[in-house]
């Protein structure tokens, strides 16, 4: 499929019985291959949420191919939400392994227009708890040039002391979609996940250890949980970048179903783009 210039092809990735990685490539159609930017979603997010296809088609305008994709377990199959049960076994583990499945595919031409993909020159954009795991995965996936936070998460537990013991003891816990009302389980599994493995899932020290360069953008119109967290990068790994922007919401103002751009999801999209175009320069070089 073709839009005004941009080629857009749809994925499926199977990575066992009834788990499933849905995507899209976006590229554009004038020139050769394009350095890939995977662009991940976050916490009650999906491939489709919002600015997602916005922002990717602008990327791909930018000359990178695009590859956005649901997480396996996100809940999504058809439709926001349709697959809870899902939603409820979902892990950061998981998430790790999605996105591990997601570069595999890049980096063995087996995702649609590979052609297109310049594989040696991949970067990866996430929002909210995508950018927490855009950076986990980096630092375990040297062959990611850099990184792009949108309000990312610093700690990988979004619960409190509370919400934690009641889902460790009834074995599933249950958070509000504010937007579909939807009661979102959250199962044992989620904690005993973080449990088992706080070293690899400590963004912070990932972070702060990481020498892949990063760019953390935070709004500061977000949950003080972010900012907090966003301060808590500052200290931690100061050799990164920092953009602050000014009143600028968790979802850039944006909302779903998209009802158009604001200014502070364009000044998103031009700070990424700026802050990768040197990196990329100096792998086509072969630096």
């Amino acid at each position: 499929m073709t839009h005004l210039g941009i080629l857009h092809q749809t994925f499926t990735l199977e990575l066992g019985a009834g788990v499933f990685i849905k995507g899209d490539v976006r590229v554009n159609e004038e020139g050769g291959r394009k350095p890939v930017l995977l662009f991940a979603h976050g916490f009650k997010g999906f491939k489709d949420w919002a600015f997602f296809p916005y922002a990717s088609e602008r990327f791909a305008r930018q000359d990178f191919a695009v590859v956005t994709f649901n997480f396996s377990h996100n809940g999504v199959n058809e439709h926001d939400f349709d697959e809870l049960d899902k939603f409820g076994q979902n892990t950061y583990s998981q998430e790790q392994q999605d996105l591990s499945a997601v570069l595999s595919a890049v980096l063995e031409g087996k995702l649609p227009l590979a052609e297109r993909l310049d594989n040696e020159q991949i970067v990866i954009v996430g929002h909210s708890r995508g950018g927490g795991n855009s950076v986990l995965l980096a630092a375990e996936h040297p062959e990611i040039r850099g990184v792009v936070t949108w309000n990312g998460i610093a700690d990988v537990n979004l619960f409190g002391a509370a919400f934690r013991e009641q889902v460790l003891q009834d074995g599933v816990g249950y958070v509000e979609n504010a937007r579909t009302k939807q009661q979102m389980p959250i199962g044992a599994v989620f904690f005993e996940d973080l449990d088992r493995n706080k070293e690899q899932l400590d963004i912070t020290a990932k972070a702060a250890a990481l020498r892949t360069p990063v760019l953390f953008i935070q709004g500061t119109q977000d949950s003080e949980r972010l900012l907090e967290g966003y301060r808590s990068l500052q200290k931690a790994a100061p050799h990164h970048r920092f953009a602050t922007l000014e009143g600028a919401t968790h979802t850039f103002g944006a909302v779903h179903p998209f009802a158009g751009t604001t200014d502070d999801l364009e000044r998103a999209i031009a700070l990424t783009g700026a802050f990768f175009a040197p990196l990329l320069k100096r792998a086509a070089a072969g630096e």
